[in-house]
């Protein structure tokens, strides 16, 4: 895969990817892997704005997007970006607001190209973390749990 970033974090590397106008990707690979510096303007603006925000978890990301999702999918991606830093909401909150299923919901959710920037960490299951990038335990749960601490 190639990526015009990686910017180290205290949870992962994310690997960043742009189509040269917008953010298109935003990846979680292993501590460890080779920083990269940026290769274009969107991937040094990413880097940037993701640097404000590990400093101030109220930072409020404005970047180009390039979306490639159902109808469906987009809609919930403007929903998550609509939950404040430092809040929750269930899937079947955000299911309700938008007349869905709680597991629709969650596969949006799943399926999110860009996470952190678009915060799906922000949404939970009704008894507890529920899942992220489609897992519900290691790593992933592990970096859900890192981002709500620092949103707190």
């Amino acid at each position: 895969m190639a990526y015009q970033a990686r910017f180290p974090a205290l949870f992962a590397v994310l690997g960043i990817k742009t189509d040269g106008t917008a953010l298109t990707a935003l990846d979680f690979l292993p501590l460890g892997t080779p920083v990269l510096e940026p290769q274009d303007a969107v991937s040094r603006q990413v880097c940037t704005q993701l640097q404000a925000y590990l400093a101030d978890p109220l930072f409020r990301f404005d970047l180009p997007l390039a979306l490639h999702g159902t109808a469906f999918q987009s809609k919930v991606w403007q929903a998550l970006r609509q939950i404040p830093s430092g809040s929750t909401q269930s899937y079947g909150e955000l299911a309700k607001l938008l007349h869905s299923a709680p597991r629709a919901v969650g596969q949006a959710c799943g399926a999110n190209p860009i996470p952190v920037i678009i915060p799906c960490h922000r949404v939970l299951a009704r008894d507890g973390l529920g899942g992220f990038m489609n897992s519900t335990g290691g790593d992933s749960l592990a970096i859900k749990r890192w981002l709500l601490q620092h949103e707190r």
